[in-house]
């Protein structure tokens, strides 16, 4: 099997998997009981928290752990409902992820200010800065990169912006952690963060909020995470993030376009989308010059090769992808978007398979017949 969906989901490391056997095994008391053992965890979880913002660039108490980037989100969007003014609105992305795409949708109108992408799949920058400098918007929410296309945005940009102005400033920054430096990231006021993508267990994740958040309330009960988040923390879940992240590798961006080279070679009429703009060096988004993207997906599976269509978290929606309908790419076209997306263990020699393993699909399909009324996936 040759796995390429690393934005929808990464295997346990082996650093993270024995991270978090070692704590269920010795470290698994609740870091609020007041016996030692339960003091002990609770300093190694301060530990954890201070090496999660030391990677950050931010303080350790501006660190809230959390089931991962759905709770994050949902919680930063909620934050900036609840603190608008009359008059001022939240602007969001029109490619966010949909954990954030969807709280925001259902704010009241008045509320929201959708800002759109390009051809190449940037924000406009400028219209953001209009809009911020006009004084009417309360917050901003853009992506650090988008998990479809792998377009990066200029999300420094909008956080100097941001800061200038005094206007709160959330970058969902999933796709970012684990790939590129996210050193800066500490400076942004909301941050989310989760495990599962960069090589951690799933259900864990992190929110970094600004050190004065009175109004932040996620879950309410006991007095955990800074009376921010209710709930016994999950020690070996968050020391497992911590070793994932710790092991993450950066990936060279020269395998990735080697591949769209000899696949454009190989099979005429593929298009990349965002290939002219900055992207994650693991991710390609090809649209295909033929056939529908679920008949592309099931025969590469067959051969051993896992692609995707997109968000996995969208998957399950019908329609076209809504980040390709941003970009200005027709519904018929992006029918036939297919996401490839690596690691950095990916070698050449697997990326030339893939290219080989897309042409063969490309001549079977091409070669069958639908005049019969039944056409195979």
């Amino acid at each position: 099997m040759h796995y390429f969906d690393y934005n929808s989901t990464v295997p346990v490391t082996s650093d993270a998997r024995t991270a978090w056997t070692n704590a269920n095994a010795e470290h698994w008391f609740n870091p609020s009981s007041p016996y030692l053992q339960g003091s002990s965890v609770r300093v190694r979880l301060d530990e954890a928290r201070a090496s999660f913002a030391s990677l950050l660039g931010c303080q350790p108490k501006e660190i809230i752990f959390n089931s991962g980037a759905t709770e994050g989100n949902n919680t930063a969007i909620n934050y900036f409902s609840r603190t608008c003014e009359r008059g001022k609105r939240i602007l969001v992305s029109s490619i966010e992820h949909p954990s954030v795409r969807e709280p925001a949708s259902r704010l009241d109108k008045e509320k929201i200010q959708w800002v759109g992408v390009g051809s190449d799949g940037v924000v406009d920058l400028e219209l953001i800065q209009d809009q911020i400098t006009s004084g009417c918007i309360h917050a901003v929410s853009v992506m650090a990169a988008n998990n479809e296309t792998g377009v990066i945005q200029p999300w420094m940009e909008i956080q100097d912006i941001c800061r200038s102005t005094g206007t709160l400033f959330h970058c969902d920054a999933v796709q970012w952690i684990g790939k590129l430096n996210c050193k800066d990231l500490g400076v942004v006021d909301f941050v989310t963060g989760c495990a599962h993508k960069f090589g951690g267990p799933k259900g864990c994740g992190f929110l970094k909020i600004p050190e004065s958040s009175d109004h932040v309330s996620i879950l309410q009960g006991g007095a955990q995470e800074g009376g921010y988040r209710a709930g016994t923390e999950d020690y070996p879940s968050i020391i497992s993030m911590l070793a994932a992240l710790n092991v993450a590798n950066p990936i060279d961006s020269k395998l990735r376009d080697s591949f769209e080279t000899e696949l454009s070679r190989l099979v005429s009429g593929i298009e990349v989308v965002g290939g002219d703009s900055l992207r994650l060096a693991n991710t390609s988004m090809l649209i295909m010059p033929q056939f529908e993207n679920h008949r592309w997906v099931n025969r590469l599976s067959r051969r051993g090769f896992l692609v995707s269509t997109g968000s996995a978290c969208a998957s399950a929606k019908e329609g076209p992808s809504y980040v390709l309908k941003a970009m200005g790419i027709a519904q018929e076209s992006a029918s036939r978007a297919v996401r490839v997306s690596s690691s950095s263990s990916t070698d050449s020699h697997t990326w030339q398979l893939l290219a080989e393993a897309f042409c063969e699909v490309f001549l079977e399909l091409q070669a069958e017949k639908p005049s019969s009324g039944i056409i195979a996936v």
